[in-house]
């Protein structure tokens, strides 16, 4: 399974719709978990029915995509069953019991409810929520793809936009020629990591870098009044400053490797 990422740009009702579409699949998910904890021998299907129920008594869940609704569910079922799991195997510490979610990030959806443009440089999503169409801004080529193997498209919140992200079923396969060397790697926290042969990468310390900016700006967060404007503002901006530490982090990981 390939995830490919692009930006969604659209105006700001379109935003609207789609954090009203987040909100609806946090309601599920959540009204699933109680379906469980209320009901003894409760299993995926009955998650999956209770999907309809709660399309029939709440209008606003009868907007969002029936797959949709199905996938909050299944994101519910998966919680449960790493907990029977972490029962079963006597997993020490905390079992990872499910919880309640204050707030979401996500909505995904299956095979219906979303159509990508003939070159696949646009994305039109077409449940209740009307929230139309969005261009992709991104580097990936989607047209090379077809849509049978697009399994997944999940819109995702973070602090500098919405992204939506493409689980495409492509099997990978790269060939490797064994040259007979072996080397011993050791990850710690003086260095990234340290190789059999004495070579060894510094760690860059990018979260200890970016402490003095994230205290300053974290002070200027609780210096606003809750629940104001400028708090929200703050917030946001606090927010960008940590996803920009963790894209760092994870570019870095990545070219390393």
């Amino acid at each position: 399974m390939l995830v490919l990422e692009a930006k969604l740009k659209g105006k700001q009702y379109q935003y609207d719709c789609l954090d009203e579409a987040i909100r609806t699949a946090l309601f599920i998910r959540n009204k699933a978990l109680r379906h469980w904890m209320d009901h003894k021998d409760v299993g995926k299907n009955d998650l999956q029915k209770l999907c309809a129920v709660l399309a029939k008594e709440f209008e606003f869940a009868k907007k969002l995509n029936s797959m949709a609704r199905q996938a909050s569910a299944d994101r519910t079922w998966l919680a449960i069953k790493r907990f029977y799991h972490n029962c079963k195997t006597n997993k020490p510490g905390k079992k990872g019991f499910p919880r309640f979610k204050k707030r979401g990030h996500s909505v995904e959806y299956k095979t219906s409810g979303w159509q990508l443009g003939a070159e696949g440089k646009y994305i039109t999503f077409s449940d209740g929520f009307n929230s139309g169409k969005f261009k992709l801004v991104g580097t990936r080529d989607l047209s090379f793809y077809s849509l049978q193997q697009i399994k997944r498209v999940r819109i995702i919140k973070r602090a500098d936009g919405y992204y939506c992200q493409f689980c495409v079923d492509v099997k990978r396969q790269e060939e490797h020629q064994h040259r007979g060397h072996q080397v011993g790697i050791d990850v710690g926290l003086e260095f990234f990591y340290t190789d059999s042969n004495g070579d060894t990468v510094e760690n860059p310390r990018l979260l200890r870098k970016a402490e003095k900016a994230l205290k300053r700006q974290q002070r200027q967060v609780s210096q606003r009044k809750k629940g104001s404007s400028n708090r929200r503002k703050e917030v946001n901006t606090l927010a960008k400053k940590h996803l920009k530490v963790s894209r760092q982090r994870k570019d870095f990981v990545v070219k390393t490797a």
